[in-house]
This record gives structure tokens, C-alpha cells and sequence, in this order.
């Protein structure tokens, strides 16, 4: 397997989790569609690094990554670099709390319809920013 198409596995993999993102949310599951818009825009920010020669590291936030190579991005992407970056950043923050909570933090409580509707957005966003990449 070349680069490029792990990366397109990557940005496909990450389109077929936009629609079981927009099930979760009709579910009112928002905690849930916090936590997959994270692993939606892991998947595409790191297809676009494979898309551009870098291999990603194997952590989840890589927005500083992302900033760091902007020179090798198509212009229109390299201008929301920093955007997706803190995309990136505070779904990464958001992820774990989202998924299993803590004996102070119950994930519904704390993840409400607005906190998904962000979470959506940003992932939206970020799949939009794949686009040139051949990214559908």
C-alpha cells in the first residue's frame, strides 16, 4: 500500500463516519458525536499529511503537525491551518471525557446538544478542507 492510498482510506474512512456521526446526533447521543468527530478529523488531518509526504505520529491531535508542514499544503488549505489545528486540539481534549466520563463528569451532562453541534461543525469543516486532496 503506497502513501496516497492509505491516505484516501483515510479520508474515506472518515466520510463514512460523517454519516454515522449525523445518525448519533438524530439519536441526540451527543456525547457520542463528540467523541467520533475527534476520530473523524484524526482520520482526515492525518490522510492529508500521508497526502503530502509526511508520515503523521501516532497520537491523536496532530494539528501541530499540520501547522508545521503548511508550506507543502494547497493554499487554501495552508490559510486554515491554524483553524483545523484547534479543531484538532480541543477535540482531542474533549475525546476521552466524552467517551468514558468520570465519577464527577457524566458525559451527558456535560455534552449537550450545543457541545455536539460544535463537534459537527468541526468536522464538517475539517472533511471540506480535505477536499483537494481528492476527498469526497
Amino acid at each position: 500500500m503506497t502513501a496516497d492510498e492509505l491516505a484516501r482510506s483515510y479520508f474515506s474512512r472518515a466520510a463514512k463516519r460523517m454519516l454515522a456521526l449525523r445518525v448519533l446526533m438524530d439519536a441526540a447521543a451527543y456525547p457520542d458525536v463528540v467523541r467520533e468527530a475527534q476520530e473523524i478529523v484524526e482520520l482526515a488531518l492525518k490522510g492529508m499529511l500521508r497526502a503530502i509526504g509526511v508520515d503523521p505520529p501516532k497520537w491523536h491531535d496532530v494539528g501541530t503537525v499540520l501547522i508545521e508542514h503548511r508550506d507543502k499544503l494547497p493554499s487554501a488549505v495552508a490559510a486554515e491551518a491554524d483553524a483545523l489545528a484547534a479543531i484538532s486540539l480541543r477535540l482531542r481534549r474533549d475525546r476521552e471525557a466524552a467517551f468514558y466520563g468520570d465519577i464527577d463528569l457524566i458525559p451527558e451532562h456535560v455534552f449537550d446538544r450545543d457541545a455536539a453541534e460544535r463537534a459537527l461543525a468541526g468536522a464538517e469543516r475539517v472533511l471540506r478542507a480535505v477536499e483537494p486532496f481528492g476527498a469526497a
